[in-house]
């Protein structure tokens, strides 16, 4: 049989009906409001306490705390080669306040770079502690024995951190720990006897590390606050200790900041164009949002008051292995009372599912305003966009207590602007232009403040990357 392949020619019947694309015409559609791909949940700015900051600045009194200097310290890198930045030895807590640059040059030149490889022991529990290590880059897992006999991982430290100073001035410092590298990396070491070298051609050195020898370290905390004198359990007549609770003589203020715009609509728009929707409405929702999302994201990033490089340094640890394993959730939980949720990138609780099916958890729901998430130990894990992922796909966990009473992580805004539109933020008709553009200055002010440094904890260099199956 021939098929007739050739196309059909025949005419199609006379329409008997309106067509559909000729009725849209006439039609009214129905409609959305406008929508927008960067709206999100902004937990972080729902879970904030907003204290009010009059004159715009709050000031966060605390009591006196002694620096011991337990930062983190800074390197240069030339190609292979890496040096420490001289002033950045300041950060440890033999050298805190100590400020001539020729000498702590002298101190950042003696320092010799060691490459280590993953799995290479780098020190020995027991063994004579003689030199401070300073990383420049790596993990350098720190373990133990127990009572029991069995090992114990102690500590994992990273990028920055620092162990061995106790050997600078003890001559029969042992290390308390055997430190393993968990991955290559590069770390510098200062002897005992290049730091007695410049110490002794240093009178200033010299000077400076008798005073820090004969600090009142006993007379203060485990919190490094100063000590309140009391008596406890004494019978009959005891003589009582006097004390007095001393505070901090320059206590850290923080200045509100603010994230503002100029919203702009013709009036051509806004008077024939204004129904059903009101489009400066619709406009300045969708502005605000824009706004409330880089709030978010300042509160998390910012230099000056942003959580992540505002964290005290003893609140920051490493994971164990790389990805975020219960263990690690524990030990950022354990650090700190009341705390109140976890904060992290959506990749990130999406690496902590995988970990905990792998270790056959689940972790529980819990209810938050009307919706369910994940949580741990009871602790909601919530999720954070603002939080960064490097390029090596690794991030970090943030954990907090909130609130003024319980010493927590607060908000900071100031209501009752002049053309308040929302708590903390104005709308200003700034008027027309010869272009018939009126114009609005949106602006909002805020900052957050932490109030005691165990407010706030970090896991960071959290891997999420996938692990190959």
């Amino acid at each position: 049989m021939t098929v007739d392949s050739s196309p059909d020619t025949r005419l199609e019947p006379p329409r008997q009906s309106l067509g559909t694309a000729a009725a849209r015409n006439l039609a009214t559609t129905t409609k959305s409001a406008p929508q927008m791909q960067e709206i999100s949940d902004r937990w972080l700015l729902r879970m904030l306490p907003w204290v009010e900051a009059k004159g715009g600045v709050y000031r966060v009194n605390r009591r006196l705390t002694y620096t011991v200097g337990d930062g983190r310290v800074e390197f240069v890198q030339d190609g292979a080669t890496v040096r420490v930045i001289p002033h950045q030895l300041g950060e440890l807590a033999l050298l805190r306040g100590f400020d001539d640059v020729e000498v702590l040059t002298a101190l950042a030149d003696r320092c010799v770079q060691r490459d280590f490889a993953a799995g290479e022991t780098l020190v020995e529990r027991g063994s004579p502690a003689d030199r401070l290590h300073l990383i420049a880059h790596g993990r350098i897992g720190q373990t133990s024995v127990g009572g029991y006999g069995d090992e114990l991982s102690f500590d994992v430290l990273g990028d920055g951190d620092h162990f061995g100073e106790h050997g600078l001035l003890d001559e029969n410092a042992r290390w308390e720990h055997t430190a393993t590298a968990e991955t290559s990396g590069t770390l510098l070491t200062l002897s005992r006897a290049d730091f007695a070298g410049v110490r002794s051609s240093a009178p200033a050195l010299r000077d400076h590390v008798e005073r820090f020898v004969t600090l009142p370290r006993r007379r203060q905390n485990h919190k490094g606050e100063a000590e309140i004198a009391m008596s406890a359990g004494h019978k009959g007549e005891h003589e009582l200790r006097s004390a007095f609770v001393d505070y901090e003589a320059t206590p850290r203020e923080y200045e509100l900041s603010v994230a503002q715009t100029v919203l702009r609509v013709h009036t051509r728009v806004a008077d024939l164009y204004n129904g059903p929707m009101n489009q400066t409405g619709e406009q300045l929702r969708l502005t605000i949002a824009a706004l409330r999302e880089r709030q978010e994201h300042e509160l998390i990033n910012n230099r000056e008051f942003g959580l992540l490089h505002n964290a005290d340094f003893k609140q920051r640890i490493q994971p164990r292995s790389g990805p975020p394993t219960p263990d690690d959730m524990d030990e950022l939980l354990c650090r700190r009372r009341g705390s109140r949720f976890y904060l992290a990138h959506p990749r990130t609780i999406a690496a902590i599912g995988r970990e905990f099916n792998a270790c056959g958890l689940r972790p529980a729901q819990v209810d938050l305003d009307g919706q369910l998430v994940q949580a741990w130990r009871g602790v909601p894990i919530l999720p954070c966009d603002k939080i960064p992922i490097t390029p090596e796909m690794t991030s970090s966990i943030l954990i907090m207590r909130s609130g003024e009473d319980s010493q927590g992580v607060i908000g900071l805004r100031q209501t009752g602007l002049p053309d308040e539109y929302e708590p903390g933020l104005s709308v200003r008709f700034m008027g027309l232009d010869e272009k018939a553009m009126t114009s609005y200055l949106v602006s909002t002010y805020y900052s957050a403040a932490i109030l005691v440094p165990d407010a706030v904890g970090v896991l960071e260099n959290v891997q999420i990357a996938r692990r190959p199956s």
